[in-house]
């Protein structure tokens, strides 16, 4: 009797749990109407409407966004409902000049995108591309000298 009662009450539990629906976010919770009115102008409205972001280029001045949503129901049957990173270019006086969305759900797409970090390498001398650069030291700022 009480194998039997042990066993409904396993079967009972797993029914109750394994059913329920489960909503996973990742990166920012970016809504959409956040996605659909997006009128923003400049590095303030950006970290405002966003707040600040997963990841900053310094080099390139490009904020990056990430958002993804997942649904799963129980551990083998997981959907990804979306999946986007958000990038915004901007200028020396902080004003967007270039945005990007990109869906990383088609894996096609984006596989063999041809968008390359600018190299600075061509515009210094020969001798500093083959040596690495020459020309005084700078003075550690280590306690030990």
């Amino acid at each position: 009797m009480k194998f039997l009662k042990f066993c409904s009450i396993i079967l009972l539990t797993i029914y109750i749990f394994g059913c329920v629906e489960k909503t996973t976010y990742s990166g920012k919770i970016i809504t959409e109407s956040e996605l659909t009115n997006i009128k923003i102008m400049n590095k303030s409205d950006l970290l405002s409407k966003f707040g600040e972001p997963n990841y900053i280029d310094s080099m390139q001045n490009k904020y990056f966004y990430y958002t993804e949503k997942i649904k799963s129901k129980n551990f083998y049957h997981n959907k990804v409902e979306y999946s986007y990173l958000f990038v915004f270019e901007l200028d020396e006086f902080d004003n967007i000049i270039q945005t990007d969305s990109i869906n990383l759900l088609n894996q096609d797409i984006n596989k063999f995108r041809k968008i390359e970090t600018q190299n600075n390498i061509i515009e210094r001398g020969l001798i500093e591309k083959i040596f690495g650069g020459v020309g005084p030291n700078n003075i550690p700022n280590s306690p030990w000298f």
